[in-house]
C-alpha cells in the first residue's frame, strides 16, 4: 500500500527519521508486531521532536488517515504493556481498513 507520512518540513533531516521511525512502529503493530520497549524508545525520540499533544494528535489523525493505521491505540497498548513485570510485544488485531 502507497502512502505518506505526515512530515513537517520545518523539521531537521534526524527529526524527520525519528518520527518516520515511530510511524513504522506503528504499522509494525498492525502488520506483525513490535516490541514494547522498541516501541516506547521510539515513542520518546517522536516526543522530542513533537512535544505537543495536540500537533501528536494531528499527527496520528493524518497518519490514520492516509494509512488506517491508529497511532493513539497503538501508544495506549504500548503503555498498557509496559506497565506488566513482563511486557510482551503489542499485536493490534483490528482489521485494516485500508484494505
Amino acid at each position: 500500500m502507497e502512502y505518506s507520512y505526515p512530515i513537517d518540513l520545518s523539521w531537521s533531516p534526524e527529526e524527520m527519521v525519528d518520527v518516520v521511525n515511530f510511524l513504522s512502529c506503528i504499522e509494525e503493530a498492525y502488520e506483525s508486531k513490535i516490541d514494547p520497549a522498541l516501541m516506547n524508545d521510539r515513542y520518546q525520540r517522536f516526543k522530542h521532536v513533537v512535544p505537543g499533544k495536540a500537533e501528536e494528535n494531528t499527527i496520528y489523525k493524518d497518519f490514520k488517515k492516509a494509512s488506517g493505521y491508529d497511532g493513539y491505540i497503538v501508544v495506549k497498548a504500548m503503555k498498557e504493556a509496559l506497565k506488566k513485570d513482563n511486557p510482551k510485544s503489542i499485536i493490534i488485531k483490528q482489521h485494516h481498513p485500508k484494505l
